[in-house]
C-alpha cells in the first residue's frame, strides 16, 4: 500500500524542469577523454604507420665466389692424393694421381680456392666425370665472408635494398654472444635449382637441403665489419664469441622486409 501511494504521489507532481540535469560523473568524463585520444591515436597510426616484418629462412657462410666441385678428367685407380682438406691452394695445381690405360694423370684445380672436401681416396677406382674434391673459391686468409640466405620465392619481391640481416650462427651459442649482424647486398630474383645450389657450394646435399620445401630464391648479405670483435664482424652482443668463423658454416637468416600499412584505404 504504502509503495502504491509513492507512485501516485509522483504520477501527481510537476516536472522539475529548473533543476540542472547530471549527464555524467567526472569519472565518466575521463573515461570518455581516454577513449577519444585512444581512437585519435589509433586513427593517425593507421594513416601514416607501418608494420615491420621479418622473414626467416636457412642460410650459410661462404666467400663470395662461391664453391666448385672438381671432377675427375679421367677414369682409373687413385695412386695418389696430393691435396688435404683446409689446404689453400692456387690454379691448376695437383690434387690427385690416377692411373689409367694410357699411363698417370695429374687431376688439377680449375680455380684457386680452399679444399673443403675430398671424395677421392688412396686405391679408389674412379669414373670419368667423378666428383674428387669440393673447392671454395678464396685467395686469401683476408677475403671477406658473406652469409647466402635461401628465401621463399614468394618473398623475394618485397626484400629491401641493403635491408637489416641478424644471422644466427649454428657454431655460435646465441644466448651468450647474440647474432651475427648484416645487410642484403644482392637478392637473385630467379629461383634456385638443386644443382644449381649444388653448384654454387660445391655440395650436393645442400642442394637438395635447401630445396626440400620448394625452390626457394639466393639473397647475399654482406656481413658487417668490426675490428672490436675475434671474428672481425659486428654482433648484437659487445664482442661476440672468442674465434673466427669459418666458411660453409650453417646459419639461420631473419631479413627484415619492407614495412606495411596497417590498413588499405579504398577510395570511392
Amino acid at each position: 500500500m504504502q509503495f502504491r501511494q509513492q507512485a501516485l504521489a509522483k504520477l501527481q507532481s510537476p516536472e522539475e524542469l529548473d533543476l540542472p540535469v547530471r549527464f555524467a560523473r567526472p569519472q565518466g568524463w575521463l573515461v570518455l577523454s581516454v577513449t577519444v585520444v585512444v581512437m585519435a591515436a589509433a586513427s593517425v597510426w593507421a594513416v601514416t604507420g607501418s608494420v615491420a616484418s621479418t622473414v626467416t629462412a636457412p642460410a650459410i657462410l661462404t666467400h663470395g665466389q662461391g664453391s666448385y666441385v672438381l671432377q675427375s678428367p679421367v677414369s682409373g685407380q687413385v695412386t695418389a692424393v696430393l691435396a688435404e682438406q683446409g689446404e689453400r691452394l692456387a690454379a691448376d695445381s695437383p690434387v690427385l694421381k690416377v692411373r689409367t690405360a694410357k699411363g698417370e694423370t695429374v687431376v688439377r684445380t680449375v680455380a684457386a680456392g680452399r679444399v673443403n672436401a675430398l671424395a677421392a681416396t688412396m686405391g679408389a677406382i674412379i669414373q670419368t666425370g667423378a666428383n674428387v674434391a669440393s673447392v671454395e673459391k678464396v685467395a686469401g686468409a683476408k677475403d671477406p665472408l658473406f652469409a647466402t640466405v635461401y628465401v621463399p620465392a614468394e618473398n623475394a619481391a618485397t626484400i629491401p635494398d641493403d635491408a637489416a640481416v641478424d644471422l644466427t650462427v649454428q657454431s655460435v651459442p646465441t644466448q651468450e654472444y647474440g647474432v651475427l649482424r648484416g645487410r642484403v647486398k644482392k637478392v637473385d630474383r630467379n629461383a634456385q635449382t638443386p644443382q644449381q645450389i649444388a653448384a654454387f657450394l660445391g655440395d650436393n646435399q645442400l642442394g637438395e637441403q635447401f630445396t626440400k620445401d620448394g625452390r626457394p630464391v639466393a639473397v647475399l648479405v654482406r656481413l658487417d665489419r668490426s675490428s672490436g670483435t675475434k671474428s672481425g664482424y659486428k654482433w648484437s652482443s659487445d664482442k661476440g664469441p672468442p674465434f673466427r668463423l669459418d666458411s660453409m658454416t650453417m646459419a639461420s637468416g631473419s631479413i627484415r622486409m619492407a614495412d606495411e600499412r596497417p590498413i588499405d584505404w579504398l577510395l570511392p
